[in-house]
């Protein structure tokens, strides 16, 4: 999820937490308990400092070791410790519990979306994505900033508004993970160009009510649309080139990190006087008809990388940024 929605669920467990007599009895319990949560909703992000290294380190880490099943433990110790310093008079497992739930509603939150975390390090360093929660979802904000001002204002109990929104959100969960099962199995049956061996991902949007497709085919061929209230529309085909250029282009520890991630990477490969631009698109991020999410590397005509690029860049950005003098 993105950064505003796990700071409303680090407010809204600390209300849960209410429910807990030791922390909502505690003339210091709800300072606590809030720090504890906001800081374990938060906590698994802070990979994003790797944005000061590079982009590719970011890419290559962000949602890995931070997001695993060691990681959470290291995050609940770390701000259990914190906390318990901070207010020894309240038991430190109370506080750790309630820490721990944040990190994991944080940690599994994620897996819903399209990015996906490594969650099963050291285990696998498979890619966990469910593609079935948008990054941001309306409902699930909105909720939560309901719930937060009704308790702020004394208009509820604690006690009471947040259990009945988890047990909403939990319905809500189902629902989309229901809906997002019966389109996969009906989106296949309702393409008129599909072909035998065709392959298709549905992606989240926004709305609950659209939501993008990915077809692969079998010979490498990608179709990109969107299926909304029961009609499927195709925006895009594209054609990945299989060039030397680009297979060169894979020993780059830019597009090393690109290819780690994304499960629908599409390589072009355009001749230039002075060598060879390869640019890898991410096909899961279509975008006022762009792919911002790229990976890009100028080579000379022996394959030696000039210049590089990995990350979110819309398509006017990226030729500035990549621009160079004509050799």
């Amino acid at each position: 999820m993105d950064t505003g929605t796990h700071f409303v669920f680090g407010l809204g467990l600390g209300g849960l937490a209410m429910i807990d007599p030791v922390i909502s009895s505690h003339p210091y319990g709800a300072a606590a308990i809030l720090l504890g949560t906001v800081a374990g909703s938060n906590a698994p992000d802070l990979d994003m400092l790797l944005r000061l290294k590079s982009n590719a380190d970011y890419i290559k880490n962000h949602r890995g070791m931070s997001h695993s099943l060691p990681a959470i433990f290291i995050w609940t110790g770390l701000i259990t410790l914190c906390l318990t310093l901070a207010f020894r008079d309240i038991p430190w497992w109370h506080l750790g519990f309630w820490v721990f739930v944040s990190v994991v509603v944080h940690v599994f939150s994620d897996l819903f979306n399209a990015y996906g975390t490594q969650a099963y390090r050291p285990i696998s360093k498979e890619w966990v994505k469910w593609n079935i929660i948008h990054i941001f979802d309306p409902f699930i904000f909105s909720a939560h900033v309901l719930a937060i001002l009704l308790w702020a204002s004394g208009s509820a109990e604690p006690r009471v508004i947040f259990p009945v929104l988890y047990v909403l959100l939990a319905i809500y969960y189902v629902w989309r993970t229901a809906v997002h099962r019966k389109l996969s199995r009906k989106v296949s049956s309702s393409d008129p160009e599909g072909r035998r061996g065709d392959r298709y991902t549905l992606l989240p949007t926004i709305s609950p009510y659209r939501w993008n497709v990915v077809r692969r085919s079998e010979d490498g061929l990608y179709g990109v649309g969107v299926w909304e209230r029961g009609r499927l529309h195709w925006h895009d085909t594209l054609s990945c080139d299989d060039h030397p250029a680009a297979e060169a282009s894979k020993s780059h520890p830019d597009i090393q990190a690109f290819l780690g991630i994304t499960p629908f990477p599409c390589a072009s490969v355009k001749v230039q006087t002075w060598g060879y631009e390869v640019r890898w698109v991410d096909i899961r991020y279509r975008y006022r008809k762009q792919y911002p999410f790229v990976a890009v590397v100028m080579m000379d005509s022996s394959y030696r990388p000039l210049q590089s690029y990995v990350g979110w860049l819309s398509e006017d950005r990226l030729e500035k940024r990549l621009r160079m003098t004509t050799y």
